[in-house]
């Protein structure tokens, strides 16, 4: 049994992906506490492989999401096997990179919180990111190309931190859209599932 948060059918709002027609399935719990979480980790349902898979069966998209909460403690080999015979779909992760995830996930985003609030520093323990997506908080970027999980082949996304205050987020996105100028080695990623009033 896994404790899920929700199953929603979307589009992806972020990253290489942005507006990609996806399943979110959305795991409950986390080993960080980063202030600016958008998961109650206290809502959730505990649901069996085949519960799952018989939602996620129920939406056209070619690719599911697997995201949270920190995803990797819930899944393993078996899970994501299972999950892409039944349904026939992609995988893709978003994790904070501490633990291992498995290999035949096909998409792995990497959203470090290395030295944020609620998460301190930690290792990263993915080999390899297919993207690496940065909450901006002013932080120096240089560490990111330093991960072992990061290649030549790695996307780097910087992202604003969304803020309930429309000033206080109008700031933000002005500032990292600052760095990227001054930095291209990364993009501008933005939670445009925000902007259009969608899960």
């Amino acid at each position: 049994m896994k404790k899920i948060n929700e199953i929603f059918y979307s589009l992806q709002g972020e990253g290489a992906h942005t507006g990609v027609p996806s399943v979110f399935v959305r795991f409950s719990g986390c080993n960080m506490r980063c202030y600016f979480c958008d998961t109650r980790h206290q809502d959730g349902v505990e649901m069996s492989d085949e519960e799952i898979a018989l939602e996620i069966a129920k939406y056209p998209a070619e690719w599911i999401i697997l995201t949270g909460g920190e995803p990797s403690l819930w899944i393993d080999s078996k899970f994501v096997r299972y999950l892409k015979e039944s349904t026939g779909k992609k995988i893709a992760i978003e994790t904070n990179g501490s633990r291992t995830v498995p290999e035949e996930i096909d998409w792995v985003t990497v959203s470090p919180k290395n030295g944020f609030e609620g998460a301190g520093d930690y290792e990263i323990m993915i080999s390899k990111a297919d993207e690496l997506k940065v909450v901006d908080l002013g932080q120096d970027l240089d560490q990111y190309f330093g991960y072992k999980c990061v290649s030549t082949s790695t996307k780097m996304y910087l992202q604003p931190c969304f803020m309930e205050e429309e000033e206080a987020c109008a700031a933000a996105r002005k500032s990292t859209v600052e760095r990227v100028l001054n930095d291209p080695r990364w993009t501008l990623s933005l939670q445009t599932h925000r902007f259009l009033g969608i899960l």
